[in-house]
């Protein structure tokens, strides 16, 4: 196997357990890399914070480490009553190579009255401008992204990765509020640039998909459909966006390019599944959920899959496949522990799903609503006198799956229920 299939594989087998451990975060881009501490975060929970130029230092020698020796340039804040000024030294154990006059910034945290500053983070000019500006954390999300959508790809490379670093930390709905001010032009660049990150295509796919034209979509087709034989990092966000942008004509083309055809990378089939979680969490009916579980139940064709497929018809309330996982069960092609657990789950989930909503609680005598003038003297309904909820069909048919699978494998039922936990 080669190094480059060895890492797609990898690569899948990372995304698997991702998936296998929650959805599509919510407080988060759904299709960026972790979120991780951002410039302005860290700035923010600096108790100090100045901008620094190398002037010197004593090299390490054998078990000495050396110092290094800075002079403050501009102090961005500090401790009440500090005492730190443009022209400050400041040094610091460690020696650290550098040139006279090279920019560093200092983030220092109080700790018994004095200062311990961090590892000196190299930094320009323009660098430092763009930190200091930054939107506080605690600013309205849209005034944040506003400032930082402007940086994105920004050729001083700190910058730029910060930028994207704010929108991978940002949630999707914050995002959306942005579509009218995004660079529709530089995204279709970044979009088929060999020189953009893969790590940000899927960002960027969905932005695209959220303020693009109808001039977009073979532009993200063609992109989708390329021949690819190994993991491609983003392209279900691609995906995702081509979904806002043709809702049910561009899921045709899905289904038949990455769902159906076998012949499919496992891993660009794997981007398409994650395409269809991420309109049934976020498209806000662009493609009605029924639609969506079509394409779903098409994925539990594929075994590796299975498992995942089923978890996700059971968060889509999809009860139509019970029969057929039922009939899975015994399927040699799926008796994996994996699948069983899920089929297992499944019918505990569909068992739970009966509809009931509980009865309004009687208000206290006396609390009367606005426009109800009458709402004190009204009867109240005793909880006990409401009517039971005759049970649907699949939660029916679903207890009665259960019992023929606990009938037959106890052990599996068992183990399902352990770690069951309805979301």
């Amino acid at each position: 196997m080669s190094l480059s299939r060895l890492a797609a594989v990898v690569a899948c087998l990372t995304l698997l357990v991702v998936a296998m451990l929650a959805p599509l975060p919510a407080s988060a881009c759904p299709f960026c890399s972790a979120p991780s501490l951002t410039l302005t975060e860290q700035l923010a929970g600096a108790d100090a914070t100045v901008l620094v130029k190398w002037t010197g230092g004593k090299a390490a020698k054998e078990n000495d480490t050396g110092t290094t020796e800075f002079e403050v340039i501009e102090v961005v804040n500090q401790p009440k009553d500090g005492k730190l000024a443009k022209g400050a030294k400041i040094s610091l154990i460690r020696y650290r190579t550098g040139r006279a006059g090279d920019l560093f910034l200092l983030l220092g945290t109080l700790g018994g009255g004095m200062i311990e500053w961090g590892s000196p983070l190299e930094v320009t000019q323009p660098g430092f401008e763009y930190m200091k500006n930054s939107p506080k954390p605690d600013q309205p999300a849209v005034q944040r992204l506003t400032y930082f959508l402007k940086y994105l790809e920004h050729p001083d490379k700190m910058i730029g990765d910060d930028a994207f670093g704010e929108f991978a930390n940002a949630s999707y709905a914050d995002v959306v509020l942005l579509a009218k001010e995004m660079p529709l032009d530089k995204l279709r660049g970044w979009l088929t640039a060999k020189e953009t990150s893969a790590g940000r295509l899927g960002l960027y796919g969905m932005m695209l998909g959220l303020c693009g034209t109808d001039a977009d979509v073979k532009l993200m087709e063609q992109k989708i459909l390329e021949t690819a034989d190994d993991f491609r990092l983003g392209i279900d966000g691609v995906m995702g966006g081509y979904l806002l942008l043709t809702g049910d004509k561009g899921l045709a083309v899905i289904d038949e390019k990455k769902l159906k055809d076998k012949k499919a990378p496992f891993s660009e089939t794997y981007a398409a599944m994650q395409a269809l979680r991420f309109m049934w969490q976020y498209g806000d009916g662009r493609i009605s959920l029924e639609r969506l579980r079509q394409s779903m139940r098409i994925l539990l064709e594929r075994p590796e899959l299975a498992d995942l497929v089923i978890a996700d018809l059971s968060r889509m309330k999809d009860w139509s496949m019970q029969d057929r996982l039922m009939a899975m069960y015994d399927d040699e092609a799926y008796n994996v522990p994996s699948i069983k657990r899920a089929i297992v789950r499944y019918m505990l989930a569909g068992t739970k799903d009966t509809g009931e909503k509980k009865p309004a609680q009687d208000k206290p005598a006396g609390d009367k609503e606005a426009g109800d003038k009458g709402a004190a003297d009204k009867p109240t309904v005793p909880e006990a006198t409401v009517a039971p909820v005759d049970l649907p069909k699949h939660v029916i048919h679903a207890t009665e799956c259960l019992a023929e699978i606990e009938k037959k494998d106890p052990k599996t039922v068992n183990e399902a229920k352990r770690f069951f936990l309805l979301k």
